[in-house]
């Protein structure tokens, strides 16, 4: 039972990272804001984590790839944070649009909750017990 969920939860999650990732090419200048500016050029990065996040979409799906893509995708997840971090700390509008402080919690809770989902998936939660 628990190897169906984690392998419909690997393939919801994995289309839903093609999804996003297609529209980092689709629509680069909504995310360019929310890039640090540290990191330079913003359409780059949006670019590129584009990529990553089709790529590790496809692994998701994969189910070959699902355990290695899971962990790639809490990887992916926590790096990616910084983005959405930035926009809350500096209060950058996305789409024409401040969100208030609760929506950036809220965000924070999902991120938190996708990784967990993604260590799951990634076979490294819940631990294996020794009679397995």
């Amino acid at each position: 039972m628990i190897e169906k969920i984690r392998t419909i939860s690997s393939i919801i999650l994995g289309i839903a990272f093609v999804i996003i990732g297609i529209e980092h090419f689709l629509d680069p200048q909504w995310f360019e804001p929310i890039v640090p500016d540290i990191l330079g050029n913003a359409r780059f990065w949006v670019l590129a984590s584009g990529v990553v996040e089709i790529v590790v979409g496809i692994m998701l799906i994969i189910p070959m790839t699902k355990r290695i893509g899971g962990r790639c995708c809490a990887l992916l997840l926590v790096t990616l944070y910084w983005a959405n971090l930035n926009m809350w700390v500096y209060d950058i509008p996305l789409g024409d649009e401040n969100y208030e402080w609760y929506w950036h919690l809220l965000r924070l809770i999902i991120q938190i909750l996708l990784i967990i989902l993604s260590l799951f998936i990634g076979e490294l939660l819940p631990k294996a017990s020794n009679s397995d």
